[in-house]
């Protein structure tokens, strides 16, 4: 076993990650040595083909099918250089001030988490998409939503030189998607930060990370890892553990410290989430363009969110209620298909949270509550009167008992979609924006980490993920990670200045 040192080790290379190895890449022309080790691969350019049975399995965590503990959601996380902001659709929203105000974590303060917001949208480029590349899929959300009665608001995305190829959750094939893949990581590696990729950590000690690195496999995606295949003992003075909510929190609760927090796995939160379609009498433009342009907020009135959304066929299929005849019957009608996202706004909840196996795996253990079930009956009833408004001949609800609705039943929607109808096992549901595990707050007896990061009783030990979310953040946590993470990474420097 080879036995490195360095001054500060990141482990994970996502919004977090990324953003705490540029901000900490100063301490390198100090003389200091920081590293970033990253389970998945560097990704090529050439690698990213767009081929949806190619690229899940190589950029998803179980091929994109990670299951909760009772089998009822998939959970959706990338492994790679840059983490999931290889395969996120580029929206970048600032947190709601009354959702910052309600987590009431002493010392995070709502102006300074929007300024640090505000300066990761402008290095990474965050503008709105130009009309040129709206698809009509984005266009009838926007008008339905007007004609039935919701106030459609345009996302905001980190793009740079986008020629729409829809292919964002698959890994942006013409690199105009600036995640930290394509902008922090690189950055701090030109400064000096070491990124090693293929690098998985097996235990966390005291100071120390235990790590394998490994090969490429034969026909796999992404380059050689930077260190040669073998196992490492990384010795740190400071480590930050930023691979994501279900990486972070397993490793800790698999390492035996001693005096761990008793909170650590608790208050996980993900915005369960549901693909709804309808059929047009003719073809739209869904596969073309940005697939994500458009969104629309009751999150704080009803406990929703409704985004616009493309996916491919597979995942189109999966989400769909049924087999048979009816189910293919549906899936032909793939290039007439208006797609919608609804995501509940849950909240953490006692039930909800992360353990390990046997084996140091993550086990997500998740019950839908009657709220988060409501929210979800409510956002399908929304995008049913959004779909109809906008033209749609029929509605694919899967809280609905048939799930199809033709256009006539519009005025029964209240009463066809329903609670009653609302089976987990039986509908496909699913969430990407995983939160919480290692919350924030004022102390070890209400909390995991203070507002800088640091493991109560573990000066040495950070967090720079969305595991510090001590509760749902209501919206795509992309900007809030960053922000969260570049306060951790000053910690760290004031600490080293000290």
């Amino acid at each position: 076993m080879s036995s490195v040192r360095c001054h500060v080790a990141i482990v994970g290379s996502g919004a977090g990650g990324g953003t705490v190895a540029a901000a900490l890449a100063p301490l390198v022309a100090a003389g200091k040595r920081v590293l970033v080790l990253e389970r998945g691969p560097r990704f090529l350019d050439e690698d990213f083909t767009g081929r949806e049975l190619d690229m899940a399995p190589a950029l998803y965590a179980d091929e994109g099918g990670f299951l909760t503990a009772d089998g009822t959601m998939t959970l959706a996380f990338a492994r790679g250089y840059g983490g999931s902001t290889i395969v996120y659709t580029g929206t970048s929203l600032i947190a709601p001030r009354r959702v910052i105000e309600q987590w009431a974590v002493p010392g995070i303060d709502y102006a300074d988490l929007e300024r640090r917001s505000r300066k990761y949208m402008e290095e990474n480029g965050v503008q709105l998409l130009p009309p040129a590349l709206v698809n009509e899929n984005n266009q009838l959300f926007a008008t339905g939503a007007a004609a039935a009665g919701f106030h459609a608001e345009q996302f905001p995305l980190n793009l740079r030189g986008c020629r729409g190829s829809s292919l964002c959750n698959l890994g942006c094939p013409n690199a105009a998607k600036q995640g930290t893949n394509r902008v922090q990581l690189p950055r701090a590696e030109r400064m000096g930060v070491e990124v090693v990729t293929r690098a998985l950590v097996t235990r966390l000690g005291e100071r120390r990370l235990h790590v394998t690195v490994s090969a490429r496999p034969a026909g796999g995606k992404g380059a050689e890892p930077e260190w040669a295949p073998g196992d490492y003992e990384i010795e740190a003075e400071t480590i930050v553990l930023a691979g994501g909510v279900l990486g972070t929190t397993p490793l800790l609760l698999g390492s035996g410290l001693p005096g761990l927090p008793r909170r650590l796995g608790g208050g996980f939160t993900c915005h369960p989430a549901h693909i709804l379609v309808a059929e047009h009498a003719r073809e739209i433009t869904n596969d073309v363009g940005h697939p994500k342009s458009f969104f629309v907020d009751r999150a704080e009135a009803e406990g929703y969110v409704l985004e616009t959304c493309m996916y491919f066929p597979f995942i189109t299929a999966k989400n769909l209620t049924g087999f048979g005849a009816g189910h293919s019957t549906f899936m032909q009608a793939f290039p007439r298909l208006q797609m919608i996202l609804v995501l509940a706004c849950d909240k953490a909840v006692p039930d909800n949270r992360i353990a390990v196996d046997r084996k140091g795996r993550p086990v997500v253990h998740y019950r839908f509550t009657d709220q988060v079930i409501e929210s979800m009956v409510r956002a399908t009833r929304a995008s049913a009167r959004i779909f109809f408004a906008a033209g749609a001949l029929r509605v694919h609800a899967p809280s609905a008992d048939p799930p199809l609705l033709e256009a006539a039943e519009a005025p029964r929607i209240d009463q066809r979609i329903d609670a009653r109808h609302f089976r987990t096992g039986t509908i496909s549901i699913s969430a990407a924006h995983l939160m919480g595990g290692c919350a924030m707050g004022r102390d070890a007896a209400s909390s995991v980490t203070d507002s800088r990061g640091v493991v109560h009783g573990l000066p040495w030990l950070r967090v720079a993920d969305a595991s510090l979310f001590p509760d749902s953040l209501e919206i795509n946590p992309y900007l809030t990670i960053m922000a969260l993470a570049d306060r951790v990474a000053e910690g760290v420097l004031q600490e080293t200045a000290r």
